[in-house]
């Protein structure tokens, strides 16, 4: 049986892509079709909530017994792996729409709560050592509605500079406005109502935090572009995520003291760390679209330099923990987390590991962030 150019049997290798998706959908959703653990791209009708590319491409390894009736397969084409074990004719089926409102989730990121968490952390450390561990509860509230807000604003932005880069990178490319689920001016939108959200928690704050919010705009707005122009652009998000330890602080007692730069000395550092590790899958990506990443200037030295920026970390967090006399409870903590970065250090030493284990690494610091929360609260109640 002959399908444009190929002849299509049983343990014959083909490519190809389908034309009449809603036919294939239903082959697609079928129970047992195809082997576990086997991701595919599907078009832009997003079945199974899960936007993807404008075409279906699968490569097909063992198609058994293929029906005459399936008159959709066209003409070669390639992308993806997938392990085809059946394929036979059913009723058409029309492929499920994800919702707009869950959509507008995935834009903000919100469907990923680590990124999200990661962000609130140095907020977090910043407002409860301001605070002597008892920090007001409306101001708490505040402090974590605004980082929500800020980071998915910060996260549409950053979509909207990348929507004509994200879908030629593999980890990207099924993020709403890359695969068009969402439109440009559907994401300006949304980018305003987050930062308004944001700026409506900042007017609770004193003058100065409300200074600082302002400051913080322009680096969150462009750090998108540092990836065109600078180098190491993971140093301007790092700046980016200190404004979370300079706010919070101020908002408590009106100033920055010593202790506020130790803290964002040590956040600066562990988030040019930890996202320099979640850099490191795409740098050759990266390379093909001319993008700058710090794992792409960083180079072969990667695993080093990660070390190297989790040590300061750990040095400036000591610091603050001896001027602050955070005790006991702070430093076990404290030699918790410097033992996860040193194995964190010896997998990035190990040149071939898996993609997942970058994400794995950045999980961990996730944890570890509320690891020395716990501590720094305990300290400043007992010391």
């Amino acid at each position: 049986m002959r399908y444009g150019d190929s002849e299509i049997a049983s343990h014959h290798i083909s490519v190809f892509s389908i034309y009449n998706y809603n036919y294939f959908f239903g082959l697609l959703t079928e129970p047992g079709l195809f082997q576990p653990n086997y991701s595919y791209d599907i078009p832009r009708q997003r079945i199974t909530h899960y936007p993807a590319p404008k075409f279906l491409k699968l490569r097909v390894f063992t198609l058994v017994s293929p029906s005459p009736s399936f008159s959709t397969i066209r003409k070669i084409s390639l992308s993806k792996t997938i392990h085809l074990t059946s394929l036979y004719p059913m009723a058409p089926s029309s492929p499920a729409v994800e919702p707009t409102w869950k959509t507008v989730i995935r834009l903000m990121r919100w469907d990923k709560p680590t990124g999200r968490l990661i962000l609130m952390v140095p907020a977090l450390w910043s407002l409860f050592l301001a605070a002597a561990g008892k920090p007001d509860v409306l101001l708490l509230v505040v402090i974590i509605g605004g980082s929500l807000a800020t980071s998915a604003g910060g996260c549409v932005v950053n979509d909207l500079w990348d929507r004509n880069i994200d879908p030629k990178v593999e980890r990207t490319r099924n993020r709403p406005l890359a695969s068009r689920a969402l439109t440009v001016k559907t994401g300006i939108v949304i980018a305003a109502v987050a930062f308004l959200c944001a700026i409506g928690f900042a007017l609770y704050l004193t003058p100065l935090s409300i200074l600082l919010c302002f400051l913080a705009s322009p680096v969150i707005v462009f750090y998108p572009l540092a990836k065109r122009v600078f180098p190491v652009p993971q140093l301007v998000l790092a700046i980016a995520w200190g404004f979370a330890v300079l706010i919070p602080w101020s908002a408590v007692t009106g100033s920055l003291t010593m202790t506020t730069w130790l803290l964002w000395g040590a956040t600066v550092l562990w988030t040019l760390g930890f996202d320099t590790v979640y850099a490191i899958p795409d740098r050759k990506y990266d390379a093909q679209l001319g993008v700058n990443s710090s794992a792409r200037f960083f180079g072969s030295n990667t695993p080093e330099v990660v070390g190297l920026l989790f040590m300061g970390t750990g040095i400036l967090l000591l610091w603050l923990g001896v001027y602050e006399a955070l005790g006991v409870p702070y430093i076990i903590t404290w030699a918790i987390a410097c033992g996860v970065w040193f194995t964190h250090y010896r997998k990035l030493r190990h040149r071939r590991q898996p993609a997942h284990i970058y994400g794995q690494i950045f999980r961990q610091n996730v944890m570890l962030g509320f690891v020395l929360l716990g501590g720094m609260i305990a300290g400043s109640l007992i010391g």
